[in-house]
């Protein structure tokens, strides 16, 4: 059953045209990712799929199924200002959810029990203690806990996880999501990665998250050059069969400019006696022409920014503590760095990384204990709050030349801010441009440029994936880790941790940071092992539920409900564990068929995703 149906759409601003008679198709199920450079149309392909922002040209078409339900979460999403976080996530036209919205609010304010009474009595009317578990569960994973703080009070990370647990629990079959995964730490990204991968769901999404690509996609969509083109399978498959393109267009533009030679000398001779072929072969002169003077665009950043020399003695943490009131960030931290250095911090929201990293450069003093700088070290500190102009806006030519008009290379060679910017794929045109009028990504490259210009040799790089593209990721990465200086990234960027990151600093709450060497798929595997052990080692003890005892928490620390789920989830995971096993057995048949192995790989997928989303909740509620 098809969805979604473009035919022929263009979309230009003025004299830059984004995409021209752009065309696709999305079914029921398919899981498709879009990605393209920074500035190429991204957003605004999406918007128009979306209804938000009308296409334009000759019979062009955008169609959504009628009777599909879907859900649009925007890069910045925006609710009525009047609204706490509560008003803003239950806003909708749904019985159930209204019914939930109301027994919230009661649950918040106890005290009037004729109203919690008549909220419960409704929820037993409608069943819907099932769906309010659902949605407390999404309310949970996504951290969202003030109910009651004003959404004008939210940051713009707050207000992009406020909107997507208000979209999930909509529960539309049709989810159109624009960068999902930022502002999510790596826990929430892995559980919604889960979600979204239920078959009944059809998805159509911009990220730059490679893994959650990987994991999740069947079809990559690239915008290239304004055209569209299709890719089948995951982001591994999307890279072999672009440089298989990409190969296939540096021939075909050889061949093209062979016969322009040919036709060009040709036209030199003037023909005067113009035959209808003569006539024929003109007019096919101008689109040789045209193809023949297209170039293969490099669409790849060129860093060539070698760092400062680091001394002996880098950086230590002499037993740093820092805690605000009762809350403890870090507890007798001691560590020092060495040279060539790639650390990865990985933790939950709120655990204190952002504080780690201000003490690292002086930003902030520890409670406790000394941060040593080597009188070599020179940081470049990349964070999540981007570009900050104040009141002045400035053309992006002049921001770069503010820092400085040239940087050294090696062998004593100069490059100018021009043509560094250039190198960052600003085009001579666009250095004239204001940073105002860039896109998000655009002012992200524009930022990452400006800390390199600094000549760092200590790089600190909070959130650097947020509103980069895959090729400057791509190329970024590259670079670090020819980067002879120490490098320290937080990041939810799971594909980033791994490829840069054989060290990471563990943020685990409450002022605890574990020093774990190796990479982050690695420690996960971990976890997920000793959360399988210990749900082994704890027997389950049978409760009773009553509809109107849910909120009633036991001395195990518990609601019944809770306990219940808990129950429920250890069933749930022994039947899926009893099904992988089951599966890797058949794999070993000799006889088996193409069309079987396919059909027995894709439901192996969706058990082991399965699994593993229930023992993480097992293990959450294990700890409650």
């Amino acid at each position: 059953m098809n969805y979604l149906t473009l035919e022929n759409v263009t979309k230009s601003y003025g004299e830059k045209t984004l995409f021209r008679n752009v065309s696709l198709q999305v079914n029921k199920g398919q899981k498709v990712a879009l990605i393209a450079k920074n500035g190429s149309g991204k957003t605004t392909l999406m918007r128009v799929i979306a209804g938000t922002e009308p296409g334009e040209g000759e019979n062009s078409k955008v169609q959504l199924r009628k009777g599909v339900r879907v859900g649009y979460l925007p890069q910045e999403p925006e609710f009525f200002h009047g609204h706490n976080a509560l008003e803003a996530v239950f806003d909708s036209d749904s019985e159930t959810i209204l019914a939930i919205r109301r027994y919230e609010l009661a649950i918040l304010h106890p005290h009037n029990e004729a109203e919690l009474q008549a909220a419960i009595s409704r929820m037993d009317d409608l069943k819907a203690w099932d769906y309010e578990s659902r949605v407390k569960e999404i309310l949970f994973k996504l951290n969202i806990t003030n109910l009651e703080q004003s959404v004008t009070t939210l940051s713009g990370g707050q207000k992009k996880r406020l909107a997507l647990a208000k979209l999930l629990i909509e529960e539309p079959e049709f989810l159109i999501l624009d960068e999902p995964t930022n502002h999510l730490d790596l826990d929430m990204i892995e559980w919604l990665e889960g979600y979204l991968k239920q078959p009944n769901l059809t998805l159509f999404m911009v990220t730059h998250d490679r893994y959650f690509m990987q994991n999740i996609c069947d079809t990559i969509l690239e915008l290239d050059r304004g055209e569209l083109y299709k890719y089948t399978g995951g982001y591994s498959d999307f890279l072999e069969k672009k440089a298989l393109r990409m190969d296939n267009e540096s021939i075909e533009l050889d061949k093209t400019q062979k016969v322009f030679k040919k036709e060009l000398e040709w036209m030199r001779r003037s023909p005067k006696a113009r035959t209808v072929k003569a006539n024929a072969r003109i007019e096919r002169f101008g689109e040789i022409e045209e193809k023949a003077s297209k170039r293969l665009e490099n669409d790849n950043i060129q860093i060539e920014i070698k760092g400062q020399r680091l001394g002996g003695k880098i950086l230590e943490l002499h037993y740093v503590s820092k805690a605000y009131g009762d809350l403890k960030l870090v507890t007798d931290f001691h560590y020092k760095f060495k040279k060539g250095e790639r650390v990865g911090i990985v933790g939950k929201n709120g655990v204190g990384k952002s504080t780690f990293l201000h003490m690292l450069t002086g930003e902030e003093r520890p409670d406790t204990g000394r941060v040593v700088s080597g009188e070599t070290v020179v940081f470049g500190y990349y964070t999540q709050e981007g570009l900050n102009l104040g009141n002045s806006d400035k053309r992006v030519i002049d921001f770069i030349k503010d820092i400085a008009e040239y940087i050294p290379l090696d062998k004593g060679q100069k490059l100018t801010a021009a043509a560094l910017l250039e190198r960052f794929l600003f085009t001579r045109d666009q250095q004239q441009v204001y940073i105002s009028q860039l896109s998000g990504g655009e002012r992200r490259r524009l930022y990452l440029l400006s800390i390199l210009m600094r000549n760092p040799n200590f790089l600190i790089l909070d959130e650097p994936t947020n509103d980069l593209d895959v090729m400057t990721l791509n190329v970024l990465e590259e670079w670090l880790l020819e980067f002879p200086g120490c490098v320290v990234i937080v990041s939810h960027d799971r594909f980033l941790l791994d490829k840069l990151c054989e060290h990471l600093f563990i943020f685990e709450g409450n002022g605890q940071i574990k020093d774990y060497n190796g990479r982050y798929m690695d420690y996960r595997a971990e976890q997920l092992e000793m959360a399988q052990e210990l749900r082994q080692q704890q027997p389950t003890k049978r409760t009773e539920e009553k509809p109107r005892e849910q909120m009633v928490r036991t001395e195990s620390g518990l609601t019944n409900k809770e306990k219940n789920e808990l129950k429920k989830l250890e069933r749930e995971i022994a039947e899926l564990e009893t099904r992988k096993t089951q599966l890797h057995d058949k794999f070993a048949q000799a006889d088996l068929s193409l069309p079987e192995i396919d059909k027995m790989t894709k439901e192996l997928q969706q058990v082991e995703a399965s699994l593993e989303e229930k023992e993480m909740r097992w293990m959450e509620l294990s700890d409650m």
